[in-house]
């Protein structure tokens, strides 16, 4: 009896000391059901400092009552010192499984436990207490393990799934290109965290992870909740579809909504290409490259082989993740089944060839350099392919965040390029010239050494997301051509006229993927002779929405209907109790249950193509067809007889505001309030081509 518990005292002491040791950081668990206090009222670290009694959580339950412990001195201290170490192998035996209860447990030979659950170290309600502010000082012995603790976790994900900022080393090229892609801000995007948090809160969390599967393998595959703000996830989670989604994958998936599993494995192990590894083991062989493939070898590391994976060059790799459909059988993007029946499959083109080649959007060839560069030497030129995927969206976010970079992860965290104010110059001769002395800086940036850094680090973010700019105009003039404007009737009708809108593309329809979303649309305007306009449509409101249904100026009747509005925007319709439908924002039902929640179809969708419940208005047009609309002009609005002047614009944006207002609720990452996320929305729209004509009104 004196034995078994002199061991158990034992074994609470280790475990209590190892507890105070780690008792710093606690997470909140991973499947958590409730939306993020940062997410409603702006980001809040929920890592959190338990002091005095709440560091141990309860001196009782760690002492088990101090009476217990020391019940009889004369059993804890028994006069036979072998009586009371009666048997070091009961105590700490050679595996010291007892002891520590399993090391691997604690302290595992990859470390992967050592913080594998925070919560069961220390399980602490996040209500209990407030979570501490960004930015708080802490006790600098307390702080260094909170930062210990955290590099170690760090590293152990790089472990697992290496970062970009990792294969940048030897990749600069493609990590350039990739770090500004849409690929690169598919999970930093606060529009989309917003949405996919949105649909969740409607569907009481049954949307689980369907949207942020596509835009995070990594992070999904590390177990973190959908729900926590980037501020919140490990580096290589944030970058979205990083490198090691596509080169870590061996496996032919097809139409899976991107649901893909991404092999674990630190830098050393295996990356899958499409040529495989014969260059790389030339150049190991060769010893011109001064590098080690070993773990227990120092030096400059790096894979040691390369696989070939042919399915990443084909059309059926992209369409893992760009052809969605919901549990319930709703087809929500198709990018990929349209490239299936186009005149481009057909010819044998990929998507590849258009996305990945020297111009983007148009099968165009490629450009032939080394792929990668070892310590200066050049591995020998093959075919190179585009990593900037470009596309319709652009970033609204903090430009110390977005694009990826190496530098800026270096200089400052996340939370302190939130507090640099890099459009009041800060970092500039101008601004510092002028500035006040006394002036009071968030502490990361109070020295002006530390403000002329940070601002190189913009200027070279703001050069790389204007080249972006330039490339997504690149692939949007590609995908849409403004045909002639045509007058068809002029007199006592008014004055008619047409406008055809052509897809020269022989790939998809124009728009493709999100198609509810993507708004492109005419803006059209007809002055008289004077000048003077008199007629308009597409337009936009004051909160920069077209006057559509969906405009809450035309919502709430302080702005009329555009009537004659041309926009290629698809809409969701959802099914009403009584059969009818109704036009929505978000492909959502009104639920007359308490508990909504996704409902599976409850008959085949094979031949409908989609569920009951809800449809997608499609507006497309589709691969080499041109779609012409009519307008006019009502005699009573024209002004007398003359010259009239019909100007027409073709525009695009990445999403109307009124999805932003729709999405509101739960509010955005990085602390950003609805009107900067929809002035960043109306900031990148874009004037595709525009064409002005005149026409001779006779009365």
């Amino acid at each position: 009896m004196r034995k078994n518990f002199c061991r158990v005292l034992l074994e609470r002491l280790a475990i209590a000391a190892f507890c105070c040791c780690i008792s710093a950081v606690i997470a909140d668990p991973p499947d958590a059901p409730v939306i993020s206090d940062h997410i409603t009222s702006g980001h809040q670290s929920n890592t959190k400092l338990a002091v005095g009694d709440e560091l141990l959580d309860d001196e009782d339950e760690l002492l088990d009552d101090e009476d217990e412990l020391l019940d009889d001195e004369d059993e804890l201290l028994d006069e036979d010192e072998d009586e009371l170490l009666d048997d070091e192998d009961e105590l700490l035996d050679e595996d010291e499984d007892e002891l520590l209860d399993d090391e691997d447990e604690l302290l595992d030979e990859d470390e992967d436990e050592l913080l594998d659950d925070e919560d069961e170290l220390l399980d602490e309600d996040e209500d209990d207490e407030p979570p501490a502010q960004t930015g708080q000082k802490t006790g600098g012995a307390l702080k260094d393990l909170v930062s210990a603790a955290q590099a170690h976790a760090d590293l152990f994900a790089e472990n697992r799934y290496p970062s970009a900022n990792t294969c940048k080393v030897c990749h600069a090229q493609h990590y350039k290109e990739w770090s500004v892609s849409q690929h690169a801000y598919a999970q930093l995007s606060p529009v989309y965290m917003a949405m996919q948090n949105t649909i969740n809160s409607l569907t009481s969390s049954t949307n689980g992870d369907f949207c942020i599967r596509c835009h995070n393998q990594v992070g999904m595959n590390m177990g973190e909740s959908p729900f926590i703000s980037n501020l919140e996830r490990h580096p290589t989670s944030r970058e979205g579809i990083t490198c090691v989604v596509c080169h870590r994958q061996n496996l032919e998936y097809g139409k899976v909504s991107g649901r893909v599993a991404v092999e674990e494995g630190d830098l050393l192990q295996p990356v899958y290409g499409p040529e495989g590894g014969a260059e790389l083991k030339r150049l190991l062989d060769s010893k011109a490259i001064n590098v080690v493939t070993q773990a227990n070898q120092s030096g400059r590391k790096i894979h040691a082989t390369a696989h070939q994976f042919a399915f990443l060059e084909s059309s059926a790799f992209c369409g893992s993740c760009h052809d969605v459909n919901l549990y319930n059988g709703f087809r929500l993007e198709e990018a990929f089944s349209e490239y299936k029946h186009s005149p481009a499959a057909a010819e044998g083109t990929s998507c590849q060839d258009c996305h990945m080649g020297n111009v983007q959007g148009i099968a165009s060839g490629y450009p032939f350099g080394s792929a990668a560069v070892v310590g200066g030497v050049k591995s020998k030129p093959r075919k190179l392919t585009n990593h900037f995927f470009a596309g319709p969206d652009y970033s609204v976010v903090h430009p110390g965040i977005f694009p990826h970079n190496a530098d800026a992860a270096q200089l400052a965290t996340l939370e302190e390029w939130l507090q640099f104010d890099h459009k009041a110059g800060w970092g500039t001769d101008a601004f510092e010239d002028a500035a006040d002395r006394e002036m009071e800086y968030p502490a990361p940036w109070r020295t002006i050494d530390s403000r002329y850094d940070a601002r190189e680090i913009i200027e070279k973010q703001l050069e790389l997301l204007a080249w972006a700019r330039e490339k997504r105009l690149e692939v949007l003039r590609n995908g849409y051509v403004l045909d002639d404007i045509e007058t068809t009737a002029t007199g006592r009708r008014g004055l008619q006229f047409k406008v055809g809108i052509k897809n020269p593309s022989n790939g998809h329809n124009v728009p493709t993927g999100f198609i509810a979303e993507r708004l492109v649309w005419l803006e059209v305007t007809v002055t008289d002779p004077a000048g003077k306009t008199v007629f308009q449509s597409g337009d936009l409101d004051p909160n920069g929405d077209v006057r559509d249904s969906h405009s809450l100026y035309v919502h709430a009747g302080k702005l009329p209907l555009d009537g004659q509005l041309v926009s290629l925007q698809s809409k969701f319709l959802t099914r009403n109790v009584r059969g009818g439908e109704r036009e929505q924002v978000l492909a959502v039902n009104h639920s007359l249950s308490p508990l909504p929640f996704v409902r599976p179809s409850t008959s085949s969708t094979i031949l409908t193509g989609q569920p009951t419940g809800a449809r997608t208005h499609r507006k497309g047009i589709p691969p080499l067809s041109t779609r012409w609309s009519r307008y006019r002009v009502r005699r009573a609005d024209l002004t007398g007889a003359g010259t009239y002047t019909i100007s027409v614009r073709l525009k695009a944006a990445m999403v109307p505001v009124n999805l932003v207002d729709a999405i509101k609720e739960v509010g955005f990452d990085f602390g950003m309030t609805p009107r900067e996320v929809a002035e960043g929305v109306v900031a990148g729209h874009e004037v595709l081509w525009e064409k002005t004509t005149t026409v001779k009104v006779d009365m």
